[in-house]
C-alpha cells in the first residue's frame, strides 16, 4: 500500500489566512517601520505552486519601476503538474497598491535610504495576498543590542518561573 502525499507545512491565522510563506530574517536583519498589505498579480501555475506551500521570500525586495510596485527576487517553485505551461520561479511580480501608497513608499525609499521588503505571502479569502514593510537596515552592533535584549529577557523569565515555582 502506497504511502499517501505528505501536506506542505501552512498556518492558518486566527483571521483564517493561510500563510503560505515568511521571512522570519526580515526582524533580525532591518528596523520594521511600516507594515502594509498588498495584492500580487499571479499566473496559474503560481497561484497552484502557493497553495502547495512552495515559496521562498528571504532574499527578495519591492522595487518601485514607472510601471508600478514589482516584488523581486521572490522564489515560487515550478509546479510539477504545470507541464510546457509553467512559470519561471524568479520571475518578478506586480504588487497591486493604491497610487497615494506607491508615491509615499516609493519617495521614502529614494529619499532616506530605506527598502520595502516582504514579510509573508498567504491567501485570504481564497486571494494571495504579500504583507510588505518599510524597512531600514540594522548594522552589526544593533543585532547584538537585540541578542543582549533577548537575552536578558529570557533569563528574567526562567528567574521568574523558578521564583514561581518554590
Amino acid at each position: 500500500m502506497a504511502k499517501p502525499a505528505k501536506k506542505p507545512v501552512q498556518s492558518v491565522n486566527k483571521a483564517g489566512e493561510l500563510v503560505v510563506a515568511q521571512n522570519r530574517a526580515a526582524g533580525y536583519n532591518y528596523h520594521l517601520l511600516e507594515r502594509m498589505e498588498a495584492g500580487i498579480v499571479l499566473h496559474g501555475t503560481e497561484v497552484k505552486a502557493l497553495r502547495e506551500g512552495k515559496a521562498n521570500i528571504r532574499d527578495a525586495f519591492v522595487d518601485f519601476k514607472p510601471s508600478g510596485p514589482w516584488l523581486v527576487n521572490a522564489h515560487i517553485a515550478q509546479y510539477m503538474a504545470g507541464g510546457p505551461w509553467n512559470h519561471e520561479p524568479l520571475g518578478n511580480r506586480k504588487l497591486l497598491l493604491h497610487k497615494n501608497e506607491i508615491s509615499k513608499w516609493a519617495g521614502r525609499t529614494q529619499s532616506k535610504g530605506l527598502t520595502v521588503i516582504p514579510l509573508r505571502i498567504y491567501f485570504r479569502d481564497g486571494i494571495a495576498k504579500c504583507e510588505i514593510a518599510l524597512a531600514q537596515g540594522k548594522k552589526v552592533w544593533d543585532r547584538r543590542q537585540d541578542e543582549r535584549n533577548k537575552e536578558a529577557r529570557r533569563e528574567a523569565e526562567t528567574a521568574m518561573y523558578r521564583n514561581r515555582r518554590r
